[in-house]
């Protein structure tokens, strides 16, 4: 594999702002914000965009913390390299959002250089709140990637991977109301919710044997009355139903249903659902790009290798952006080999070393490298097209 002299320049003008780049992620790191709150990190990646020469629409699709950088001369084809940089509550950037945040502004920077030259557009969007409501989801329904051609992002892990397999996500509050009573004196004249969230996990327990092996469904009683003496007249559960794919989980969905409603009849109880946070859809990896991001690590940045997918994984809100245009959501290395879990101590300790600064230079580059592909050659972009609509229409 051989790049060209514009791709040099490119890989050139990022390790010429590597003490910059360094400088934001550690800076992000040390001031963690909570989704929807990140107001000193989008400010922070706005500012460092505009000195680069982006144009800057903060509050995008009326986000306050979100934002879309473009660069370019708004013809032709357009790329976007997305960041998040939420955290989470007291561990910080345990997830590693920093590293992300500044891989995908490195990649900005980097492509943005050469931009001019070659036609076409780069953005950089801004997407809060990952960790919690999922941002992404309503910039999707917003039209935030109506305009793009292809969407890259990267995400820190223990180790390299081009593939991200994670799992379509519904959040699914369910209220039920009785009728109260004391206990002990008159039992029978109460109608008892908490009996109905019971029997709603024990039917739960017994649909798991027919659920698909990739599939999940796990929950917690958020409200199981207010004493002992009193028959609760209204509890109230939380759940998180998984599925490898949308559509398997939407049969998910009315099985779980039907466990609901089962019990409120069982009971004699009222039911009522919502969904408490925004759904998430399956990862559609985008070979074509994923597997060129890879020969761009192995080939050309150094990486020794690139695994195609790990075991398991969550659900991500990119999940939704890959259903409406071609992406990417790469995983890097940053524990130099040491099986650590995301959303520990041990991690958020990983997202600001200075292996893990090296790895933000590496995955910006293959994010710009790539981009440089999406936006230069017609037929790479032709065939990451002609995948996504054979995987949308199957």
């Amino acid at each position: 594999m051989e790049i060209n002299e514009q791709q040099k320049r490119i890989i050139q003008v990022i390790d010429s702002e590597s003490t910059s780049l360094f400088s934001i992620s550690h800076r992000i790191h040390e001031n963690p914000e909570l989704g929807y709150q990140e107001k000193f990190a989008s400010d922070l990646l706005c500012d460092t965009l505009e000195q680069h020469d982006f144009k800057v629409e903060r509050e995008f699709v009326g986000i306050p913390t979100a934002f879309c950088a473009r660069r370019g001369n708004g013809q032709g084809p357009r790329v976007a390299f997305l960041a998040e940089y939420d955290a989470l509550p007291e561990l910080g950037h345990a997830c590693g959002h920093n590293i992300i945040a500044t891989s995908a502004l490195s990649a900005g920077i980097g492509l943005g250089a050469v931009v001019g030259e070659l036609g076409g557009e780069v953005w950089v969007i801004g997407t809060p709140a990952e960790e919690t409501d999922g941002a992404k989801v309503i910039m999707v329904q917003k039209g935030a990637f109506d305009q793009i051609d292809a969407a890259l992002m990267i995400h820190p892990h223990p180790g390299y991977y081009y593939l991200t397999e994670s799992l379509a996500l519904d959040a699914i509050e369910v209220e039920f109301f009785g009728k109260p009573s004391h206990a002990a004196a008159a039992p029978w004249e109460g109608v008892n919710a908490l009996d109905a969230i019971l029997t709603t996990f024990n039917s739960l327990n017994a649909l798991r044997q027919q659920i698909y092996p990739d599939a999940r469904i796990h929950g917690i009683i958020s409200n199981g009355g207010t004493a002992p003496n009193i028959i609760p007249d209204h509890t109230v559960g939380r759940f998180y139903l998984r599925a490898k794919q949308r559509a398997y989980l939407n049969e998910l969905n009315q099985k779980f249903l039907a466990c609901v409603h089962g019990a409120a009849i069982a009971t004699g109880t009222r039911f009522e659902t919502r969904m408490y946070e925004n759904p998430f859809d399956d990862m559609l990896n985008n070979l074509v790009m994923a597997e060129r991001m890879r020969d761009y690590l192995t080939e050309i940045l150094g990486v020794q290798k690139v695994e195609r997918a790990p075991e398991h994984f969550g659900s991500i809100d990119m999940g939704n952006v890959s259903h409406v245009v071609p992406a990417v959501h790469v995983l890097v290395d940053i524990t130099q080999g040491k099986s650590l879990s995301l959303h520990t101590p041990d991690f958020q300790i990983a997202a600001a070393t200075p292996y893990t600064d090296a790895t933000i230079l590496r995955a910006g580059k293959a994010l710009a490298l790539t981009g440089y592909d999406v936006l230069v050659n017609a037929s790479f972009r032709e065939a990451a097209w002609a995948e996504f609509k054979q995987e949308i229409s199957s």
